[in-house]
């Protein structure tokens, strides 16, 4: 099937932003037939892939249509808060008042007991632990004077982007605030360098013109002497897999689950697929996984997952392209699932594994995305806004012993679309 032909518009989709629904929490996905659910601790056995597993269709069955705008009464909403235009949304009445809380022994917020854990397995919201503001140190960052630019030879200051998720507004205000585009979006920082972290689509409202502007302002950032260039973030991965293998079952490590149910799930947005042309999944799948710059070590997701894919940037680079090059959609899914993992910097062990990419891409710090910094800091408001207020997010935070930064802001629960100047000081 052309994946979102004939189906109603969506302005919102079922997800848990990019936490993705623990097995034991198990839903439906609207229009999907409900098959009796598999025993919990056969789920949690296996290797979970934070999605939540959707069980293929039948031979012959009709695809399971767009979720509808309207909330589902058997179906958790997305609790995302738009920017300028935010709709609230709500979860289930008792998960909503309990989604940062122990519901077990060991770190606060975690859902299995204290050594229990499932290998492979990834926090949701259900289960996020909190890091304490003395662990993290959040850094505010005024915008750079246009004076400061430099215009000569060598290469000119360096900068990077958290993750977007389709709100273009909010990038092109960021951007201006830097003064790397002018009023009429064009760029204007000359020999600058800009990188952006990786996930452009899904849960915002034009993703695929996010898309659209980094292509344009990479050719123009070319001539001007500079460069523009983007990561490949998890759903970059996810939004190929939704249009080249829609239905097709995969075996997630949880079940039979399909892209297409994943990505509905993790905010696919139909106008997204409608626009998707060949020229952006091209461009997409030539994105890099890892970069090093100035001794910054860039990649989208907080986790040590890219070892598995070599031992320099190049070996990394080179597999990440030729799984998605081979077009295989168990392949596909199991690269999305790795990158998906997160917080393998934080906590006692965290500096440790951050050591260990840096010893074996180089580098002195790494920046990433991925994991929104609210839920780093536990400022995430309930879904109706009393006795609570919009995350606070000034800027990046530095932890994991100064050896890390993280970069996403949380615009899709109202903090902050991210585009800062490195090197930064703790």
């Amino acid at each position: 099937m052309t994946q979102g032909a004939g189906q109603e518009p969506v302005a919102h989709t079922a997800t848990l932003r990019d936490f993705r629904v623990p097995p034991y929490a198990r839903v439906p996905v609207q229009g999907h037939a409900v098959e009796p659910p598999v025993p919990e601790e056969t789920l949690l056995a296996a290797s979970p892939s934070e999605v939540v597993p959707v069980p293929a269709a039948p031979v012959g069955a009709s695809p399971a249509p767009f979720p509808s705008s309207a909330p589902s009464a058997d179906l958790p909403v997305d609790p995302t808060l738009q920017l300028g235009r935010r709709v609230t949304q709500a979860y289930d009445a008792a998960a909503t008042r309990s989604s940062i809380v122990a519901v077990a022994t060991g770190h606060p917020g975690n859902a299995f007991p204290e050594g229990e854990m499932p290998e492979g397995y990834t926090p949701t919201e259900r289960d996020l632990p909190i890091i304490n503001r003395g662990d993290t140190v959040q850094i505010e960052v005024a915008p750079a004077p246009a004076a400061e630019r430099s215009n000569g030879d060598g290469p000119g200051p360096l900068y990077v982007v958290g993750d977007v998720h389709g709100y273009l507004d909010e990038l092109l205000a960021a951007l201006r605030a830097q003064g790397l585009i002018d009023e009429n979006a064009s760029w204007a920082a000359g020999n600058a360098r800009l990188w952006f972290l990786g996930d452009f689509t899904d849960r915002g409202p034009d993703g695929i013109g996010v898309i659209d502007l980094v292509m344009r302002l990479s050719a123009e950032a070319a001539a001007a002497g500079g460069y523009c260039k983007a990561l490949m973030g998890n759903h970059e991965l996810l939004l190929i897999g939704a249009k080249r293998f829609g239905d097709t079952p995969v075996n997630s490590g949880a079940g039979t689950a399909t892209f297409q149910a994943a990505w509905l799930l993790n905010g696919g947005q139909k106008q997204d697929m409608d626009r998707l042309e060949d020229v952006h999944l091209q461009w997409m799948s030539r994105l890099d996984a890892v970069v090093e710059e100035d001794e910054h070590l860039l990649v989208h997701s907080d986790t040590t997952a890219y070892l598995e894919y070599g031992e320099t940037i190049e070996d990394v680079n080179e597999t990440v392209h030729e799984i998605i090059n081979r077009n295989d959609a168990d392949e596909v899914w199991d690269l999305f699932r790795k990158f998906t993992k997160r917080f393998a910097f934080r906590d006692d062990a965290g500096p440790q594994a951050v050591q260990e990419l840096l010893s074996t891409y180089g580098g002195r710090r790494i920046v990433h995305g991925h994991s929104p910094i609210p839920y780093l800091l536990g400022q995430v408001g309930t879904e109706d806004g009393e006795d609570s207020t919009d995350p606070v997010v000034d800027g990046p935070h530095v932890y994991a012993d100064g050896l890390a930064i993280a970069m996403d802001g949380g615009v899709t629960m109202a903090g902050k679309l991210l585009v800062v100047q490195l090197p930064l000081n703790r």
